[in-house]
């Protein structure tokens, strides 16, 4: 097998399409997947794994228990997507993205079993993007020995990629309406797929939310004699007597105590026995909800006998690194203070307004937005714009971007005034050039968008 450069390897995988794109002829199947890893000597039976799925805060519940298991001290895989930068982002061990020649090895291997495969009828088209970097993860976890892998699934759950796997524990975050087109258009049938992760007496965690959500979950349940695990003694109440909040301030003497990386809620719980204190850098009240379903999980594993502590889960909570998620870049001389967020979504977009609401409430915003076309467009303008100041609409480099004036219609109804700026780095020149001394700019929308911002505020992040 010959081996391939990385820039190769990454340039092969993009040639693929984008990770949604899926032609009408090839439906979603678990059976080509399985015929993949079959080839491959079945990777993903070689490392026990936790799967997490959901609509919003799954990537958050999945970076808060790697790092809870790595702080217990086992060789933590992490699966996630997309990713924000760098495709490498998407396949970590210990908290490290998988090398750039790892990633050309993995990638090669997968590339030519799949050639195989169809060569021989085995396949009957080429495995999808975001099948091949699934393979590629269990490929990396299996031969770099990782004691537990957590995977987040893509999209649904019945028929992604990663729901091949036999989970130890299988977690499911909030759902909402989001990719309507593959999974459904009420909330009940989108539950149907997450709940597709459930196994046959296996151990759930979940939280209660929307009822049409809790029915299926819990009909799912019942049906596979599944044991659902209590997260909600881990979350904590929401008055301010037992919850103290701390302010990300850009203005105190320190920069670096004001990244988001400082901890941002601070709560006492009693886990696993023990008194413990939470301290955690993802901000907003929607993220106890997602801390506490990674703590559930981890009592979980430590049940079946994972090394894992209170002093583990307190540590690894205090650690979790997990940009994009409100994350706040304190301003520096010349340039404002930026907050940048990946909601792409009205439920994201809600919990975004009220974070917002809550630190900077007395701030002048200034929103950098972008999103995709199939994406709610209008819904989430009606929820975020009339926080702001000013919105500049955007487009990341990607065919599913919505155009600035696809942007400006949709949001029509709550802001005729939208600026336009065709790219994420223009878009931020002009958001910077324009906001006053108190000002703030909100980075929202898209992941995609927030990537490329990250990118193009470089050393400021």
């Amino acid at each position: 097998m010959g081996g391939s450069s990385y820039q190769a390897a990454v340039a092969r995988m993009y040639a693929l399409g984008h990770e949604l794109a899926h032609p009408a002829s090839h439906k979603f199947d678990l059976a080509h997947m399985r015929v993949l890893l079959r080839a491959l000597d079945h990777p993903e039976q070689r490392f026990p794994s936790v799967l997490v799925a959901g609509t919003n805060g799954k990537g958050s519940v999945a970076a808060t228990l790697a790092s809870i298991l790595q702080a217990g001290g086992l060789r933590t895989g992490l699966y996630t997507s997309p990713h924000l930068v760098r495709i490498n982002e998407r396949i970590r061990i210990s908290g490290s993205p998988i090398s750039d020649g790892d990633f050309a090895w993995r990638h090669d291997l997968v590339e030519h079993t799949a050639a195989r495969l169809i060569a021989e009828g085995e396949l009957p088209w080429h495995p999808s993007f975001f099948e091949m970097v699934t393979a590629m993860a269990f490929e990396h976890f299996a031969r770099e020995k990782v004691d537990l892998a957590v995977l987040e699934v893509g999209m649904g759950g019945r028929l992604d990629a990663t729901n091949v796997v036999e989970p130890r524990v299988s977690v499911i975050t909030d759902i909402s309406l989001d990719h309507q087109k593959f999974l459904g258009d009420t909330v009940a049938e989108i539950a149907t797929e997450k709940a597709g992760i459930v196994r046959q007496k296996g151990v759930v965690v979940t939280l209660p939310q929307q009822p049409q959500a809790n029915d299926v979950i819990g009909r799912a349940i019942l049906e596979l004699d599944a044991y659902a695990a209590d997260a909600v003694r881990y979350v904590p109440p929401l008055s301010p007597a037992s919850s103290r909040w701390l302010v990300p301030s850009a203005r105190r003497e320190d920069a670096k105590e004001a990244s988001a990386r400082v901890p941002i809620s601070r709560y006492p719980l009693e886990v696993m026995g023990k008194r413990i204190l939470v301290e955690s850098p993802l901000v907003g009240r929607h993220q106890l909800r997602n801390i506490a379903l990674a703590i559930a999980a981890a009592e979980q594993l430590a049940k079946q006998g994972f090394h894992v502590t209170p002093e583990a889960i307190e540590q690894g909570i205090r650690q979790t690194d997990w940009r994009g998620r409100f994350e706040v870049v304190p301003s520096q001389p010349g340039a404002p203070e930026y907050v940048l967020d990946v909601a792409h979504n009205p439920a994201g977009a809600w919990a975004l307004r009220s974070t917002l609401s809550e630190y900077y409430e007395d701030r002048p915003l200034t929103f950098v937005f972008g999103a995709m076309r199939d994406k709610a467009i209008a819904e989430m303008a009606e929820i975020l714009f009339p926080l702001a100041e000013r919105v500049i609409a955007t487009q990341a480099d990607n065919p599913r971007s919505a155009t600035v004036e696809e942007i400006r219609q949709a949001a029509a109804r709550v802001a005729t005034d939208i600026e336009a700026a065709e790219e994420v780095g223009a878009a931020l020149d002009r958001a910077t050039r324009l906001v006053s001394a108190r000002g703030v700019v909100v980075v929202t929308g898209s992941i995609y968008v927030v990537g490329e911002a990250i990118s193009h505020l470089g050393g400021k992040v």
